[in-house]
């Protein structure tokens, strides 16, 4: 079983938290931002965090892992290749996410959503959304990391490796904005 310590030696070292004054897909400002794409320049790293959170995962099998475009992609690989699911991605069209390339899910099937980074869940329930109009069962949803600290509800299983406060704010409430700083 990973440590927090190890999860966190993993980040630094991939140089995943960065601090300073920056916009989130959400539309929220946040004073520090974790770009969980930068694991993945490591495979070893990002294997390691993989086999953390599917070891945090239980219930059903998953016969899909899906993640929404661009932060989940790589996560929805490497966990599909751990659980032996066929992994795929969502990406958003005309501003909506939907299937592309080819993928599909059939109807009835058990689906686990995977994300690098949780704040507000907007992307994990636009996915969420997308799953149950084509008939499949979202299973559970894991991410990398959880900056809600366990805020964010998705009415089905929610595991993450790890799970942080970082505060994030609406433009008009921003300190840093307030303050001048550029994003």
């Amino acid at each position: 079983m990973i440590t927090d310590k190890r999860i966190l030696e993993i980040f630094k070292q991939s140089e995943v938290l960065m601090e300073g004054h920056f916009l989130l897909t959400s539309g929220r400002h946040s004073d520090r931002y974790m770009q969980c794409a930068k694991v993945f320049q490591y495979p070893e790293r990002a294997e390691e965090l993989a086999e953390a959170l599917a070891e945090k995962l239980s219930g059903p099998e998953a016969d899909i892992v899906i993640g929404p475009a661009i932060g989940g992609i790589l996560l929805s690989y490497e966990m599909g290749r751990r659980l032996r699911a066929k992994a795929i991605f969502a990406e958003r069209e005309d501003g909506r996410m939907t299937l592309r390339r080819g993928f599909e899910i059939p109807a009835g099937a058990r689906v686990l959503i995977t994300e690098d980074v949780v704040t507000t869940g907007g992307s994990v329930r636009e996915v969420m959304e997308l799953v149950k109009k084509l008939g499949a069962e979202v299973i559970g949803v894991g991410a990398f990391v959880d900056r809600s600290h366990g805020k964010v509800d998705f009415g089905v299983p929610f595991a993450s490796v790890l799970s942080l406060e970082i505060k994030s704010y609406l433009p008009e409430e921003c300190p840093m904005c307030k303050n001048h700083v550029l994003l």
